[in-house]
């Protein structure tokens, strides 16, 4: 017996898969410290969930790529290098000093020139894309406040094309997603917000969807992922 609880075990064994691949980038790394120091709270991806990313949307050939959730730019820079030199990442980021470290790291990243950052509402920006009729995207990724999700659902499908990839973050949340949301205070709307996103996806005949649960640094989650049709 190791006296190890399976937590620790799932995040040593998500460092030893980031060493044994190479996933630590040291001017990552720097950006998500950078964010750190800067009092952003330390939700985002893992490295190992970065790369994931970025080979999603390498693979699916992707030239436009949708965040909604920048915060310190650690999964934007990963979206950003998958997209490459003649792609763009659009982000969407509420709060003005998440922006402004993002901005900072992906500029040490030299990532800056490929990635436009929109801070206010997110649905604000959704919209106001929409009637401006912006080019359709390949790729978008959901991180943001989870009771909005539905919301993101909706007005990212308008952005998108048959063919769009879609994933949203954090749709287990520890389990959760199995209890009634009522008993989990604060965190009820955030639940239920997810509960209502894999309804949607499930029920929408535009789209075709999977989640699968993840174990690792950031505990026990997952991500659903979804094809346009």
């Amino acid at each position: 017996m190791s006296g190890h609880s399976p937590e620790h075990d799932a995040a040593a064994v998500d460092q030893y898969v980031a060493r044994a691949l190479g996933l630590n980038d040291p001017v990552l790394d720097a950006g998500r410290e950078h964010a750190h120091r800067s009092g952003l709270p330390q939700i985002e991806v893992s490295a190992a969930q970065g790369k994931l990313l970025k080979l999603l949307a390498e693979l699916v050939g992707a030239r436009r790529v949708l965040e909604i959730g920048t915060l310190g730019g650690f999964s934007t820079s990963w979206l950003a290098r998958g997209v490459g030199e003649s792609g763009q990442v659009v982000t969407c980021e509420f709060e003005p000093l998440h922006a402004k470290v993002a901005r900072e790291n992906l500029e040490r990243a030299a990532l800056a020139d490929r990635v436009q950052i929109h801070i206010g509402p997110a649905a604000d920006t959704l919209a106001t894309l929409i009637d401006e009729n912006t080019e359709p995207f390949d790729l978008i990724f959901i991180d943001a406040d989870k009771r909005s999700n539905v919301t993101y659902l909706g007005l990212g499908l308008e952005l998108a094309r048959p063919g769009t990839l879609l994933i949203v973050d954090n749709v287990v949340r520890n389990g959760a997603i199995l209890d009634d949301p009522d008993e989990h205070g604060e965190a009820s709307a955030d639940i239920r917000g997810v509960q209502d996103a894999l309804a949607w996806l499930g029920k929408d005949p535009r789209v075709d969807a999977t989640a699968l649960q993840t174990v690792g640094a950031k505990g026990w989650d997952g991500l659903a992922v979804a094809r346009v049709l």
